[in-house]
């Protein structure tokens, strides 16, 4: 005996999408909800009380008010701000989650934010301007192997978080850029865009660097602390609202350089 599925959420978001204006459908009922129950400040994670935009660039936005966006790099970012560093560069910097979430924690730093949209660099401006940090936060547009190895610091006290899309193929590159060897580097692996790159890059650096390979866990309703309407009616929104929506899941390698003294 066979029993009918019940409706998709992608079904139902296609019907009421005919159907309800689009300020009044699930996303934007939802993602305006949980903006007004927090005050549009992020809640927890290493990020917690960073005042946010109003919206995310390519990128899921409740998971960041939530305080849970990529939660598996808490441990990473906590450790870095540990280290004796004078600067941060985001490469791929979107709406500024990092850049800007590392300037407010290290007050010490000077953040360069690499995103060559227009628009998401606005948003970054915006985000600085709203947590006081924006004298610290350079933002640029796309990084070139020239651009990043003069924005490191030689003594390996820069910080380089890097989402580039497969770009990492040639920006992190220590034969190029020999100061890369001294810095610790946190990266989104690609390898659905470039086959074996994860390998490639692991290569390049396990002489220098201690490495840590990192992978997206699970994300589940429960992790999701209010009720709304949709939610209630359709608990598949809350799956929604707490995911990270990656058709391929996400990696990342957490790479300390051996030589890496942490800060007293």
């Amino acid at each position: 005996m066979t029993f009918q599925k019940p409706m998709s959420i992608r079904f139902i978001r296609a019907v009421l999408g005919g159907l309800i204006p689009s300020r009044l459908r699930p996303a934007s009922c939802i993602t305006r909800a949980v903006a007004s129950k927090t005050h549009s400040t992020v809640q927890a994670g290493p990020f917690r009380n960073m005042r946010y935009v109003g919206q995310s660039y390519w990128s899921p936005y409740i998971p960041k008010l939530l305080g849970i966006y990529e939660r598996e790099l808490s441990g990473c970012i906590e450790e870095a701000t540990c280290f004796p560093l004078q600067s941060v560069v985001d490469i791929g910097a979107a709406e500024g989650y990092y850049a800007v979430g590392l300037a407010l924690r290290m007050p010490q730093v000077r953040v360069i934010a690499f995103e060559m949209e227009p628009s998401a660099q606005l948003l970054i401006r915006e985000l600085a301007r709203l947590n006081g940090v924006e004298s610290r936060v350079a933002i640029e547009g796309v990084c070139t192997s020239r651009s990043l190895s003069a924005s490191l610091d030689e003594g390996g006290k820069t910080l380089v978080i890097c989402d580039a899309e497969g770009a990492e193929a040639v920006l992190l590159d220590p034969i190029r850029i020999p100061a890369l060897m001294a810095c610790p580097i946190l990266v989104e692996l690609h390898d659905h865009v470039i086959s074996g790159l994860s390998q490639e890059i692991r290569d390049r650096f396990t002489e220098t660097h201690d490495i840590t390979h990192i992978v997206e866990s699970r994300r589940d309703r429960s992790e999701f602390p209010y009720r709304t309407l949709y939610t209630t009616v359709f608990p598949s929104y809350a799956d929604w609202a707490v995911s990270e929506i990656r058709r391929h899941g996400a990696a990342w390698y957490w790479m300390c350089p051996r030589t890496t003294n942490k800060a007293a």
